[in-house]
């Protein structure tokens, strides 16, 4: 509550017109704040912007990312929605409604929002990533698998597109395409922890526990939330199956 009335009073004080304010500078620096995820203030500087330009979808569109951030998701959705009627031929905006809509698990309104983006640009790498997420969170492997690999292809460094592939043919049991997939992943990229805590997943599920162990020492030292099951299935969305061998794994190594 506090939160709100406080964005009520800068919404009040900013009424009145600043003709001198330098908003393109302005502006970046609203993006730098956020980045800096000093979301309070960033979402004042976006109010302030707002103020001076009302009609400005992508301030819109970026205002609503901060209040997803702190909480408020169906405002962000209202807000993304708006942005689109004032900007619509900009696709970022479309991408951002549907991750808020994955938030409220929303999955067929996110799918659609990803292929509207995919109709006009079907080589927009985050919008194949992101529809790979909701069909991933409706248990579609195969049309997951497809849409991380067509991310993979799009970017040829988006590493979560690829390890994320990777997983999703280990889910639907072609461990031998997936294990070449990580290996490949964790050559190019050694200080990869996703890569390599699939790769301890399924070296365990091949009964290799002594390598599965070296790359476990290593996934550890990079990124010790792989250590967190619950991470790993609500925050990194991981599918069942390797996240049921590496629990196995951890138990093991745990005795």
């Amino acid at each position: 509550m506090h939160f709100i009335l406080t964005i009520a009073l800068i919404t009040q004080l900013s009424l009145i017109p600043k003709p001198n304010i330098d908003l393109p500078k302005l502006f970046n620096r609203a993006l730098t704040i956020s980045c800096q995820a000093n979301f309070n203030k960033a979402l004042e500087i976006w109010n302030e912007i707002l103020i001076q330009e009302p009609d400005n979808g992508i301030a819109l569109s970026n205002r609503a990312n901060v209040l997803l951030v702190l909480g408020y998701t169906e405002k962000a959705i209202i807000e993304q929605t708006n942005a689109m009627k004032l900007d619509p031929m900009a696709l970022g905006i479309l991408l951002n409604r549907g991750i808020s809509e994955e938030v409220l698990h929303q999955w067929n309104q996110a799918a659609t929002d990803y292929k509207w983006i995919l109709e006009s640009n079907p080589t927009y790498d985050l919008a194949l990533y992101n529809l790979g997420n909701v069909q991933g969170s409706l248990h579609n492997w195969v049309a997951a698998h497809h849409s991380y690999q067509a991310a993979a292809l799009a970017r040829s460094d988006f590493t979560m597109a690829s390890s994320n592939e990777a997983l999703m043919l280990y889910q639907l049991g072609n461990i031998a395409d997936a294990e070449l997939k990580l290996r490949e992943l964790i050559r190019r990229y050694p200080l990869f922890a996703d890569a390599r805590a699939g790769l301890t997943a399924l070296l365990w599920h091949l009964n290799l526990i002594g390598e599965a162990k070296s790359h476990w020492a290593a996934v550890v030292g990079l990124d010790p939330r792989y250590q967190q099951i619950d991470w790993l299935r609500n925050s990194r969305h991981w599918p069942p199956q390797p996240i049921l061998d590496l629990t196995e794994f951890l138990v093991f190594i745990d005795k």
